[in-house]
């Protein structure tokens, strides 16, 4: 297993990695929307929030040598799922391979955040 971790993206804020590779496959942390030059949260709306959690797991990708057209599944946790239709625009600008996904609303998130995802990505050919 190899840890990824790159300053392009949040520092882990708890005893876990950003990321690891184990074989062929790259399994990134969930990522929130905090700006990594800052350490502080995106705006406080849906939209600029879920852009900063693409950024960062692009991020993490770009750092494992993937992007995202390599990702199989992705996790989705949203605060309120009344934000779905909005955060699910974004995310399909991103996610044009259209992996697997779960996308749950949730009671609280870290930081009390709107949103956070969480990737699996495809190394091999």
């Amino acid at each position: 297993m190899k840890v990824i971790s790159t300053e392009k993206a949040p520092a882990a804020i708890g005893p876990y990695s950003q990321g690891i590779i184990a074989g062929d496959f790259f399994f990134a942390s969930g990522q929130i929307a905090i700006i990594p030059e800052t350490g502080e949260i995106a705006k406080m709306t849906i939209e600029a929030q879920t852009e900063q959690v693409m950024k960062n797991i692009g991020a993490l990708l770009a750092a494992a040598g993937a992007d995202y057209e390599k990702v199989v599944k992705t996790s989705c946790f949203l605060a309120d799922m009344a934000d779905f239709g909005a955060f699910n625009e974004i995310y399909g600008r991103y996610f044009t391979g259209k992996p697997a996904r779960s996308c749950v609303a949730v009671k609280t998130l870290p930081k009390n955040v709107l949103c956070e995802v969480e990737v699996i990505a495809y190394l091999g050919e």
